[in-house]
């Protein structure tokens, strides 16, 4: 019989090789750390998480719910934005859009804003104005071209990141958000290099962190996203995503102390 754990990174191996089918080169066996559950578990949630170091090499909490696709929520936004820069749906991200005026589930979402508010706000009503502008066509197209999920649109524009058909697994998004990183899009490098900006955080010594958080709070469980990367002093970019059950506001506010304790853990950041 296989021992125990040399059969967990099996499995895990072959998720991972069935997560990024289409890969130019295989990927390095992923690490394991099934301990690392305690953290979900000590904030009372259950979640996965991906490390993706700049080699490729993935470092895997959970490695079956990694590889498990889901709505990607807010964390569409990334693409989003490049894509409405890249089709001229936005002429840049100081452009204010309209919000369209009807009741939204936070104040702060009602008023019309730029990208440059909207994306850090996490804003949907004005992100369904750049899917209005793009349309289902480019928006397809654009999905395709980015390799960006499941790379599906469905029938309704304005939430087909937010109710599917649109979908994407944690092992994808770290490997996606990897690209955008290190600017290997097929997208302007200026519609890159915007995007990240509207993703930084913030800056220590030990390096650069950029984010985008994604919650679908109308459903239970809902889902909790933190997805990013950690560029070092050196250059060497570390991407990451959690991805965690939230069935109400105090757990989706757990998503990003979660991930700053799992960056620490792994020796991407400092402890808090």
């Amino acid at each position: 019989m296989i021992p125990t754990s040399r059969f967990r990174l099996a499995v895990a191996a072959a998720l991972v090789a069935l997560a990024l089918t289409g890969c130019a080169a295989p990927a390095p066996a992923p690490s394991v750390r099934d301990d690392l559950q305690q953290v979900f578990a000590r904030a009372g949630v259950t979640g996965t998480f991906v490390l993706r170091e700049p080699d490729g090499a993935l470092t895997l909490v959970d490695a079956a719910r990694a590889a498990a696709q889901t709505i990607p929520s807010s964390t569409f936004k990334l693409p989003h934005t490049v894509i409405a820069l890249e089709t001229g749906a936005v002429t840049g991200v100081d452009e204010v859009l309209p919000y369209g005026g009807q009741d939204q589930p936070f104040d702060a979402w009602e008023r019309d804003m730029s990208l440059r508010e909207a994306l850090p706000a996490s804003n949907i009503a004005i992100y369904q104005e750049v899917a209005r502008r793009v349309g289902a066509e480019r928006e397809s197209e654009w999905l395709a071209r980015l390799g960006y999920g499941n790379q599906q649109v469905g029938d309704v524009l304005e939430r087909f990141w937010l109710d599917g058909p649109l979908m994407i697994s944690p092992i994808e998004q770290a490997a996606w958000v990897a690209r955008l990183a290190a600017r290997e899009l097929p997208a302007s490098r200026a519609a890159q290099d915007a995007t990240a900006e509207l993703a930084r955080l913030e800056s220590t010594p030990a390096g650069t962190l950029y984010g985008k958080t994604g919650w679908r709070f109308d459903a239970s469980p809902g889902t909790g996203w933190w997805v990013g990367w950690v560029e070092r002093p050196d250059g060497r970019i570390t991407t990451f995503a959690l991805f965690m059950d939230t069935n109400n506001s105090a757990e989706a506010a757990k998503r990003v102390p979660i991930g700053r304790e799992l960056l620490a853990e792994l020796d991407v950041l400092p402890a808090d």
